[in-house]
């Protein structure tokens, strides 16, 4: 058959894209096959304006925030299920240090730090720390309903071949794509991990991270914030919680390690007062890169050949974003974002 574009990948990046294809009135093929180790089956889902120890503003936070909680809502209504909801993180400071750096900062960030009111009854979930602060707003995305309720439509429309790409498959011509017996003008690649082995992309800088977070049974938790200190608490699927995360640059497997889950169940010991049982153990591999910049466009050499990747943690935020932005750029030649746009790295891509 012939279509538009063939997207690879069907995580956050590849389901917003052909989302926006599709909505242009395009002819899209998603090839994907379903990945444990996938970083958006693992991902928190939170989008927190501020990030790191010096609690600095997130890159693009004002565009990127704003836009994500629209894109959100309207595919929410688009599979008729709820994907995004305000749930804003307490920050528990774990030492004077740290409660001091959020007060130094609180002036510079008023936009999103405050102090929160009426904390006292925190005093029976928590063991006491150096104090609370609140960034607000922050929103938690409902990933698993999402890729779910997506995938259901482009199954439903016909757009969905559910195996793993394979590269003997695939001839890339001037102006056109092959796959098997399937034609595109197009193939963009948004398969995450995948990317470091993909032959037009593999020269980028891609730094491979490793993610791991606990689900745990809180019955007496409030699901009404995210709560942190040093690691998160947050509201998952089925009444649990999503308890992490870890930032592993070096690992020699991508699967749980009881290290981490030992660590991790010691800190909620000391930090919680509540009962709670761990009832499993994800990981996961982030397409991170050492810039900290997603990859967006189309090869500077080969254009019938795109990439949408390298959103390390920030994917919930970047990619509804920059999956517009690339859709644009396809369907009206819009500009992308010098920083996201991979032509900057073309004298790589031209090896």
């Amino acid at each position: 058959m012939t279509y538009d574009y063939i997207i690879v990948g069907q995580g956050l990046c590849g389901s917003f894209l052909s989302w926006n294809l599709m909505k242009a009135g395009k002819r899209v093929l998603v090839i994907d096959q379903p990945n444990i180790f996938s970083a958006s089956k693992v991902a928190s889902g939170v989008i927190n304006p501020v990030t790191g120890r010096r609690i600095v503003r997130t890159w693009e936070i004002e565009k990127l925030m704003p836009f994500a909680v629209n894109a959100y809502t309207d595919l929410g209504t688009a599979i008729e299920a709820p994907l995004i909801r305000q749930c804003n993180i307490l920050d528990f400071h774990a030492t004077p240090q740290m409660k001091m750096a959020f007060a130094e900062r609180l002036p510079h960030e008023a936009e999103y730090l405050r102090i929160p009111t009426n904390i006292s009854q925190l005093d029976g979930y928590f063991n006491p720390a150096f104090g609370v602060g609140e960034i607000n707003p922050c929103w938690l995305i409902h990933i698993h309903p999402m890729l779910q309720g997506w995938r259901k439509k482009i199954v439903a429309a016909g757009a969905l071949l559910e195996e793993k790409f394979e590269w003997n498959n695939c001839k890339i011509h001037p102006d056109h794509v092959e796959y098997k017996s399937d034609t595109a003008a197009k193939i963009i690649f948004c398969e995450g991990i995948a990317g470091f082995h993909n032959p037009y992309f593999k020269l980028l800088p891609y730094a491979c991270n490793k993610g791991q977070a606990i689900i745990a049974s809180i019955p007496d938790l409030p699901s009404s914030h995210i709560f942190k200190q040093g690691i998160s608490i947050v509201p998952w699927k089925d009444g649990l919680f999503w308890v992490g995360a870890s930032y592993e640059w070096n690992y020699s497997h991508p699967n749980p390690d009881t290290l981490f889950r030992e660590k991790t169940t010691i800190q909620l010991k000391q930090w919680l007062k509540l009962p709670f049982e761990i009832v499993d153990h994800i990981a996961g591999e982030r397409p991170a890169n050492m810039e900290r910049r997603p990859f967006v466009g189309l090869h500077p050499v080969h254009s019938s050949v795109g990439l949408l990747n390298g959103m390390g943690t920030k994917g919930c935020s970047l990619a509804p974003y920059f999956a517009h932005e690339l859709a644009q750029h396809l369907l009206n030649q819009q500009p992308i974002h010098p920083l996201a746009h991979i032509h900057r790295f073309t004298k790589i891509l031209s090896r």
